[in-house]
């Protein structure tokens, strides 16, 4: 097919001396000032325009000048001598400032032979939408940055481990021991009594206080994602993997604290993998041939009997031993009653901070006795909970036991007090004798735990009508770690 293209070139080369001469003069003609030097960045040309703009009422008076004589502030003189571009720089003049770009010149060995820049605008305000969006992007990265750095500050200090008994006394003792010291620590407890307020506290007091904080609850995790939220992984490692990768929290944790909550959830082959991070202090991402070193104090935290885990199997001997070098109990509410007072003043405060509100609540004689009698098998969590809903419902800021009381132990069988009933004390010696006369004795501490903890959580279902995520919210407990003792109890729902 012919075509009749008029004055077609002859060869490609005429083409692209064509269109860089064509280039040349569109930057010419459209910018504020053109200028050229040689290899020693000396002005070989300059407009007219330029010229002027810089006191030269004749071009040819600027030719063979260095090009600082000329134009004071330039930088053809760097470009020469890297042969780099600097694309988009602002020149401050005796007059308004201009905005330029330089290029090198160079030959077809690619020797830098000379540079030529353009002033494209003499008014900032041609560029005031990108300035403006750059700077906005800018204030947000900023703002973003600041607050996950807050994010993974500790929460907490020791001052938030609110009592002055024996018990509560000899733990914060031991957590500020532990602050000042790079070993792992484990804490141990029932649900609700604190272990995550004190890993926290040991965090803030130690000398990694103002590197990251980074928790991760194991219980909520699904195992098949643990790995990837430990270790991080590389782009494309797996089927729906991010295609930018995703960097795992022991990397986010490098050079601080890495809160391991439910640990005793951990998945056995994961284990093995921590314990070798614990030992080797590097890593490998998911899919990924690169080395990642990890300086990271470890804190780990459970509910569960991990002797008994490792004597049954399910938690490596080795990593337990590598953990538990720094142990701290924390104690259930039930051992330290002479702090509800203390503890429930510091939850009203709290709760009436949060509401925005200015009232003062207040407790009744009876409605403190009444919360030092009941036994707290969700410990702190169930006593600022009860608190809670008793604010909400309460007409009257002097909360007395009548008002207590449809609260107390609701979350395990519909509420263990009746109005009419004489407010309980501990229990008495006979119905005690009694029911040790009725009941058949454990043989060890672990089966008298795992008892309570079945019947504890069978009662909390059947309250909520065997609801298990409703159930999980009200007792304070993962909802995965809910599913997984249901299994192992083999309760009914």
């Amino acid at each position: 097919m012919m075509n009749d293209w008029a004055g077609l070139p002859a060869t490609y080369g005429d083409v692209l001396r064509r269109a860089m001469d064509s280039l040349f003069r569109t930057f010419e003609n459209f910018s504020e000032g053109t200028f050229i030097v040689d290899a020693d960045a000396r002005v070989v040309w300059i407009n007219k325009r330029y010229a002027a703009r810089f006191g030269f009422s004749d071009p040819d008076q600027a030719i063979g000048r260095d090009c600082e004589a000329v134009i004071p502030n330039s930088l053809m003189r760097e470009v020469v001598n890297t042969g780099k571009p600097i694309l988009l720089d602002i020149l401050e003049t005796d007059r308004e400032p201009l905005v330029v770009t330089r290029l090198p010149l160079k030959d077809d060995a690619g020797a830098t032979v000379g540079a030529v820049g353009f002033a494209l605008f003499d008014e900032l305000k041609a560029l005031t939408p990108l300035f403006s969006h750059y700077s906005r992007v800018q204030e947000e990265l900023i703002a973003t940055r600041r607050s996950l750095a807050q994010a993974r500050r500790a929460k907490y200090t020791f001052g938030s481990f609110v009592g002055t008994s024996a018990a509560s006394l000899e733990v914060k003792r031991q957590a500020r021991r532990a602050a000042q010291l790079e070993s792992p620590v484990l804490l141990l407890g029932e649900t609700g009594t604190g272990k995550e307020l004190l890993g926290h506290a040991i965090h803030g007091g130690s000398a990694r206080a103002n590197q990251p904080l980074v928790t991760v609850n194991v219980a909520a995790i699904p195992d098949t994602l643990l790995e990837v939220e430990f270790f991080g992984a590389a782009p494309g490692a797996y089927t729906g993997a991010d295609r930018k990768g995703r960097v795992g929290k022991f990397e986010l944790a490098n050079g601080g604290t890495l809160f391991l909550d439910e640990i005793g959830d951990m998945p056995l082959p994961l284990q093995g993998k921590l314990l070798r991070v614990l030992q080797d202090k590097e890593f490998e991402p998911l899919g990924s041939n690169r080395i990642v070193r990890a300086d990271v104090r470890i804190i780990a935290a459970t509910s569960a009997d991990l002797p008994a885990l490792v004597a049954a199997g399910r938690f490596r001997a080795d990593l337990f031993y590598r953990l538990n070098v720094l142990t701290i109990h924390a104690p259930p509410l039930r051992e330290r009653t002479s702090d509800i007072e203390a503890l429930a003043y510091a939850m009203l405060e709290d709760l009436s901070t949060q509401a925005r509100g200015a009232s003062h609540f207040e407790l009744q004689d009876d409605a403190l006795r009444l919360l030092c009698s009941y036994g707290w098998p969700g410990n702190v969590r169930e006593l600022r909970n009860t608190l809670e809903r008793a604010v909400m419902l309460s007409d009257n800021e002097r909360i007395d036991a009548r008002a207590l009381a449809p609260f107390i132990g609701a979350a395990h069988g519909g509420g263990a007090y009746r109005l009419n009933a004489p407010l309980p004390e501990m229990a008495s010696t006979a119905h005690a004798a009694n029911a040790q006369a009725s009941a058949p004795q454990p043989a060890s501490w672990s089966e008298a735990m795992a008892a309570f903890e079945k019947r504890f959580l069978s009662d909390a279902l059947r309250a909520n009508g065997g609801r298990v995520i409703e159930t999980a919210n009200q007792i304070g407990m993962a909802r995965a770690t809910l599913y997984k003792k249901i299994a192992a109890y083999g309760i009914d729902v």
